[in-house]
């Protein structure tokens, strides 16, 4: 009976290494990593200094205020999600806007020290401006950068965009 165990035991074991090793001899399996959502890279230049602001995104007619961030939502440890600068005067985003983005007169760390969310009412208040973007483009998915910032810098610095979609 023990000799029988043993032998069930080493079949099994045998059946979970090959099921392993299944996966690393077959090239055309996507690796998890590239079935995971990955957020998309939105890079833009406004039309004034906007960069410490909060952004919420407007309705397509720019009458209210369709999306925005919940107070706990601006902060990431001990720092603010705030844009990354870039060359030519052009912001990574970092937050999650498009082409409807407003920005509010409020500053991230502003925002986070409120007791709680403005409702969208509230925030449609607040904005400064409803139209601030000059440019924005979309340029694939998040991970599909090697160096994130240095590839954008690059294609900003030689003036070739042409690789990503001009969503404005």
């Amino acid at each position: 009976m023990r000799k029988f165990l043993l032998l069930v035991i080493f079949i099994a074991s045998g059946f979970v290494f090959e099921s392993c090793c299944v996966y690393k001899k077959n090239p055309d399996k996507l690796s998890l990593s590239s079935k995971l959502p990955s957020p998309q890279v939105i890079i833009y230049k406004t039309k004034g200094d906007y960069s410490r602001l909060v952004p919420v995104i407007l309705s397509k007619d720019k009458k209210s205020v369709i999306s925005y961030p919940d107070i706990k939502d601006v902060k990431r440890g001990d720092s603010y999600t705030y844009p990354t600068s870039l060359q030519k005067g052009y912001w990574l985003d970092n937050r999650g806007i498009s082409e409807d983005v407003a920005f509010i007169r409020l500053t991230y760390k502003e925002y986070a020290a409120l007791p709680r969310t403005p409702l969208a009412e509230e925030l449609y208040g607040m904005i400064l401006s409803r139209n601030p973007i000059k440019k924005m483009y979309a340029c694939g998915l998040r991970h599909t950068f090697t160096n994130l910032e240095e590839e954008l810098n690059k294609a900003l610095l030689s003036g070739d965009l042409s690789a990503y979609t001009r969503l404005k």
